[in-house]
Protein backbone atom coordinates (compact mmCIF):
# COMPACT_ATOMS: atom_id res chain seq x y z
CA UNK A 1 0.00 0.00 0.00
CA UNK A 2 1.62 3.31 -1.27
CA UNK A 3 2.13 6.33 1.60
CA UNK A 4 -0.20 8.98 0.87
CA UNK A 5 0.43 11.23 -1.73
CA UNK A 6 0.45 14.59 0.26
CA UNK A 7 0.19 16.87 -2.52
CA UNK A 8 -3.07 15.38 -2.67
CA UNK A 9 -4.12 17.59 0.69
CA UNK A 10 -2.83 20.64 -1.08
CA UNK A 11 -5.37 19.91 -4.23
CA UNK A 12 -8.03 19.45 -1.92
CA UNK A 13 -7.48 22.98 -0.42
CA UNK A 14 -6.88 24.94 -3.10
CA UNK A 15 -10.23 23.42 -4.51
CA UNK A 16 -8.47 21.86 -7.91
CA UNK A 17 -11.31 19.59 -8.99
CA UNK A 18 -9.25 18.23 -11.93
CA UNK A 19 -6.13 16.67 -9.58
CA UNK A 20 -9.21 15.30 -7.26
CA UNK A 21 -10.92 13.76 -10.02
CA UNK A 22 -7.46 12.33 -11.55
CA UNK A 23 -6.76 11.16 -8.07
CA UNK A 24 -9.82 9.41 -7.27
CA UNK A 25 -9.62 7.99 -10.88
CA UNK A 26 -6.29 7.46 -11.02
CA UNK A 27 -4.85 7.07 -7.39
CA UNK A 28 -4.68 4.35 -5.18
CA UNK A 29 -8.02 3.21 -3.45
CA UNK A 30 -6.19 3.31 0.16
CA UNK A 31 -2.66 5.01 1.18
CA UNK A 32 -1.05 5.01 4.91
CA UNK A 33 -1.15 8.26 5.94
CA UNK A 34 1.41 7.14 9.21
CA UNK A 35 2.63 4.39 11.30
CA UNK A 36 3.57 3.77 14.44
CA UNK A 37 5.76 0.57 16.05
CA UNK A 38 3.35 -0.04 18.48
CA UNK A 39 5.28 -3.49 19.69
CA UNK A 40 8.25 -0.99 20.74
CA UNK A 41 6.47 -0.13 23.37
CA UNK A 42 6.33 -3.36 24.92
CA UNK A 43 10.09 -3.40 25.70
CA UNK A 44 9.37 -1.31 28.97
CA UNK A 45 7.90 -5.39 29.76
CA UNK A 46 10.86 -6.78 28.10
CA UNK A 47 8.81 -8.64 25.55
CA UNK A 48 9.01 -6.19 22.63
CA UNK A 49 6.46 -7.91 20.26
CA UNK A 50 5.93 -7.29 16.30
CA UNK A 51 3.45 -5.10 16.28
CA UNK A 52 2.41 -2.01 13.77
CA UNK A 53 -0.29 0.81 13.81
CA UNK A 54 -1.10 2.43 10.68
CA UNK A 55 -4.04 5.25 9.58
CA UNK A 56 -4.85 4.25 6.09
CA UNK A 57 -7.49 6.20 4.31
CA UNK A 58 -8.27 8.28 1.37
CA UNK A 59 -8.86 12.28 1.74
CA UNK A 60 -11.56 11.89 -1.00
CA UNK A 61 -13.29 9.19 0.33
CA UNK A 62 -13.54 10.90 3.79
CA UNK A 63 -14.67 14.31 2.03
CA UNK A 64 -17.69 11.95 0.44
CA UNK A 65 -18.86 11.64 4.17
CA UNK A 66 -17.72 15.06 6.35
CA UNK A 67 -19.38 16.65 3.90
CA UNK A 68 -22.27 15.42 5.09
CA UNK A 69 -21.10 14.49 8.81
CA UNK A 70 -18.30 16.20 9.78
CA UNK A 71 -18.07 14.61 12.87
CA UNK A 72 -17.00 11.30 10.78
CA UNK A 73 -13.64 13.12 10.76
CA UNK A 74 -13.56 11.19 14.16
CA UNK A 75 -12.95 7.71 12.44
CA UNK A 76 -10.99 8.79 9.02
CA UNK A 77 -8.49 7.66 8.56
CA UNK A 78 -8.80 4.55 9.64
CA UNK A 79 -6.73 2.56 12.48
CA UNK A 80 -5.06 -0.87 11.71
CA UNK A 81 -2.69 -2.91 13.35
CA UNK A 82 -0.44 -5.52 11.99
CA UNK A 83 0.86 -8.34 15.25
CA UNK A 84 2.77 -11.19 14.98
CA UNK A 85 0.83 -14.18 16.97
CA UNK A 86 2.21 -16.41 19.52
CA UNK A 87 2.41 -18.99 16.54
CA UNK A 88 4.49 -16.45 14.42
CA UNK A 89 1.33 -15.60 12.03
CA UNK A 90 0.74 -12.13 10.92
CA UNK A 91 -2.55 -11.08 11.83
CA UNK A 92 -4.47 -7.46 10.52
CA UNK A 93 -6.87 -6.35 13.37
CA UNK A 94 -9.16 -3.23 12.59
CA UNK A 95 -12.86 -2.53 12.73
CA UNK A 96 -15.25 -2.61 9.90
CA UNK A 97 -15.46 1.10 8.67
CA UNK A 98 -19.22 0.54 8.74
CA UNK A 99 -19.44 0.50 12.16
CA UNK A 100 -18.17 3.56 12.82
CA UNK A 101 -19.85 5.85 10.00
CA UNK A 102 -23.20 3.86 10.17
CA UNK A 103 -23.62 5.54 13.53
CA UNK A 104 -24.54 8.61 12.10
CA UNK A 105 -27.91 7.42 10.70
CA UNK A 106 -26.92 9.23 7.04
CA UNK A 107 -27.15 6.93 4.38
CA UNK A 108 -24.88 9.16 2.19
CA UNK A 109 -22.09 8.49 4.96
CA UNK A 110 -23.03 4.88 5.70
CA UNK A 111 -22.61 4.21 2.33
CA UNK A 112 -19.16 5.22 2.26
CA UNK A 113 -18.78 2.77 5.41
CA UNK A 114 -19.54 -0.47 3.31
CA UNK A 115 -17.47 0.38 0.59
CA UNK A 116 -14.55 1.01 2.96
CA UNK A 117 -15.33 -2.22 4.33
CA UNK A 118 -15.23 -3.70 1.08
CA UNK A 119 -11.84 -1.61 -0.01
CA UNK A 120 -10.34 -2.46 3.05
CA UNK A 121 -10.52 -5.99 3.10
CA UNK A 122 -9.67 -6.10 -0.59
CA UNK A 123 -6.38 -4.24 0.17
CA UNK A 124 -5.31 -6.12 3.30
CA UNK A 125 -5.89 -9.54 1.47
CA UNK A 126 -3.87 -8.40 -1.24
CA UNK A 127 -0.78 -7.40 1.31
CA UNK A 128 -1.38 -10.42 3.13
CA UNK A 129 -0.74 -12.08 0.08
Amino acid sequence: MPKLDKGIAESLRSGDQERAKDYEDNGPKLSIFGERDHGALLQITGKRRNALQYDIGNPLTASKMTRHQLPAALYAPLRVVLFEDEQGRGIFEYDKPSSYFGQYGDERVTEVGRYLDATLEAVLRNAAE
